[in-house]
């Protein structure tokens, strides 16, 4: 969900900064973590989103593929950037290039002229970088960062793809079904007004659909469309993600795998920051914003056993933040030392079963969708032409 956050910070403007979150909470944490202080937390309009999307969104994985390639290539890291600068065609991207190598001008480190965007570079990415000035290994940073973002995204892609056939099923069953409802079935109503005779009781209820259709067209269209703009608005606000998550939850088997796909983005993510460098508390604490709230009570709660001592496979079983088969990875990550590739393939372990897990469902559902559609249609197409198959019975 898009936020703007109204904040402040020592020595500057009050400023407006964009940022995407799980809730208000998140998005506070997310901006305090950059040093200021919060002022406002108001939440945008699904199309904002889609505004920012399809305008001056800031490729972060591009930046880091390129840049990565022009440091691997020998310029340094103010060359590498101007060199993206003066490629850059957008004005708004060359502005914020322009800005950071101002402040590299300065005698300030990378980290530090990142961070003064927070709505473009996140506070993951830009603990990743300041983990890496350390070290002097920024290329090892933005290598971790670039295939991080790469194996989420592609789980992402997955659950996409599988469910763009169901929608479209949906979609096209639905424009059926309203052709019939509306054009098909007002016109069979006429004609079996002037024939007469009986028919069946829920022949009668749909020819009584039409009729009221045929005599109130307007009054109807109104209705219709005021119900989906309703229901359109009601998408669009803030509000609604939150409810369909918490309805999602709720479910079962669903709500298992809404867990499992969060705990695999938690761990990668978590990975990613071990093997940068950065103390296992303080990336918990960075980690968080990516839970829903009720895992990240939980979080809360292991972050307090790991800073009073307690192992960190042991912290994460007793809040319910493993499964066996992870909590054996952790124990093996403690006794080698490597925490940071352990949580990385916890990540993989639980991406694979994700992923078994929506390729299994899309099998399922997908014909049990088709034939719900199907038994839709045909019961509607039926009830239609049920009188004509009785009189055609009557004459013979």
């Amino acid at each position: 969900m898009h936020y703007q956050v109204k904040a402040l910070r020592q020595g500057e403007a009050v400023a407006l900064l964009a940022c995407e979150a799980q809730d208000a909470l998140a998005a506070t944490s997310q901006v305090e973590s950059q040093g200021y202080t919060v002022l406002s937390v108001t939440p945008q309009a699904l199309w904002n989103g889609w505004r920012v999307r399809l305008g001056s969104r800031f490729h972060l994985v591009l930046f880091s593929q390129e840049l990565l390639s022009l440091l691997d290539a020998g310029l340094s890291l103010v060359e590498s950037i101007e060199t993206l600068a003066e490629k850059e065609h957008r004005a708004e991207h060359r502005k914020l290039l322009r800005q950071i190598i101002a402040k590299l001008y300065e005698g300030q480190p990378l980290s530090f002229a990142l961070q003064q965007f927070p709505a473009v570079f996140p506070p993951l990415y830009v603990a990743s970088v300041r983990a890496s000035e350390k070290t002097g290994d920024l290329s090892e940073a933005l290598t971790r960062y670039v295939a991080y973002q790469a194996r989420v995204d592609l789980v992402r892609k997955r659950i996409v793809s599988a469910s763009i056939y169901p929608m479209l099923l949906i979609f096209a069953g639905s424009l059926v079904t309203l052709f019939l409802l509306l054009y098909v079935v007002p016109k069979f109503a006429r004609i079996y007004e002037d024939i007469g005779g009986e028919m069946p009781f829920f022949s009668q209820i749909l020819m009584a659909w039409g009729r009221l259709l045929e005599a109130h067209k307007f009054e109807v269209l109104v209705i219709f469309l005021a119900v989906l703009a309703g229901l359109v608005y009601w998408v669009t606000r803030p509000g609604f993600g939150r409810f369909a998550m918490q309805l999602l939850w709720r479910l079962p088997a669903v709500g298992e795998r809404l867990m499992i796909y969060q705990l695999a983005r938690f761990y990668r993510t978590l990975g990613m920051l071990l093997r940068g460098g950065i103390p296992v508390v303080t990336a918990l604490d960075m980690v968080s914003g990516l839970l829903q709230p009720a895992l990240r009570v939980r979080l809360a709660g292991a972050a307090k056993s790991i800073r009073e001592g307690q192992a960190i496979s042991l912290a994460m079983e007793n809040h319910g933040l493993t499964s066996p088969v992870a909590q054996r990875m952790l124990r093996v990550g403690e006794r080698t030392g490597d925490m940071g590739e352990m949580m990385d393939r916890i990540a993989a372990f639980y991406d694979e079963e994700m992923s078994r897990w929506v390729d299994w469902f899309t099998r399922l559902f997908e014909p049990l969708l088709m034939a719900f559609i199907g038994l839709v249609i045909g019961l509607i197409v039926v009830l239609m032409y049920f009188p004509i198959f009785e009189l055609a019975g009557s004459i013979q």
